[in-house]
């Protein structure tokens, strides 16, 4: 698929998204890029450390989290995703669920609306990002953690996001899927949502994971968000071996190296089965 003027080999390759906060109030980094300045150093130190994507967002979603007007959120990404589209040739996304928002952010240079609501929130959502031809990346998400059937279910919400994509006329490969750890789920429903994430695939989009630092893996290791980078590292390991095409994470450098080292593994098993089917 393509965002903003670069390819991605969504099929056979994973792509790092960059988590940009300028929050005061995110759960992991709240505060430490919310001044123009922190965030546009920030931003070339992810992308020097092999970011594919800066998704810069304005609203911290963590659970709890203060609510704030569209005219807040705009005066703090704004500016953000100005500096970066003007210095940088790298695709931006806009982490936000309100139309405005999302507007004026690509207005400003983002070419990706990632929308934690997909596109259940604002009804205007949609058709914006249909008629300014810009990708999305649609997550999945509830008001209450209540399943019948939990991976039917989720499968059924997320296809309910893809029929208003299409509706507005969204075309398919500028569609992006999220499991949405984190939302709508409880711990245990979390680590199902991440042990069978293929089966997202028969939706036929790809997928993108975003489980950084998340509360997931702090329950699991007992560790606060400052020190949940291993963890993080086996998330996006089994998001490369289950298929999917983007993780979005804080930690670049080390993500992006276990990206290349388990590609390199699965690879060589490619190579493997090729070679017995020649010898066949």
């Amino acid at each position: 698929m393509r965002i903003g003027n670069r390819d991605f080999d969504t099929a056979n390759k994973t792509y790092i998204m960059g988590i940009l906060n300028v929050t005061p109030d995110s759960f992991s980094d709240g505060g430490r890029f919310n001044r123009p300045d922190a965030a546009l150093f920030h931003a070339e130190e992810m992308i020097k450390e092999g970011a594919d994507i800066i998704d810069v967002g304005g609203e911290s979603t963590r659970p709890g989290h203060t609510v704030i007007s569209v005219e807040e959120e705009i005066n703090r990404v704004i500016p953000i995703i100005e500096s970066i589209t003007s210095r940088f040739d790298i695709p931006v996304s806009i982490d936000t669920y309100k139309s405005e928002v999302a507007r004026q952010a690509i207005a400003a240079g983002a070419c990706l609306v990632n929308d934690i609501w997909g596109l259940k929130a604002d009804s205007k959502m949609a058709g914006l990002i249909a008629a300014k031809q810009v990708a999305c990346c649609l997550m999945h998400n509830r008001q209450e953690a209540v399943y019948q059937d939990f991976l039917q279910d989720m499968k059924g919400d997320l296809a309910e996001s893809v029929r208003l994509a299409k509706a507005a006329g969204i075309p398919d490969d500028n569609i992006i899927l999220d499991p949405g750890i984190g939302f709508g789920k409880t711990y245990e429903l979390n680590l199902q949502a991440m042990n069978r994430l293929e089966e997202l695939h028969q939706l036929g989009y790809p997928i993108l994971l975003a489980a950084s630092r998340k509360s997931v893996i702090g329950l699991t290791l007992d560790l606060p968000a400052n020190e949940r980078a291993e963890g993080t590292m086996a998330t996006t390991v089994l998001g490369v071996m289950k298929g999917c095409s983007f993780v979005r994470v804080h930690d670049i450098r080390e993500n992006k190296r276990v990206i290349q080292m388990t590609e390199a593994i699965l690879e060589s098993a490619k190579i493997q089965d090729a070679d017995k089917e020649i010898s066949r």
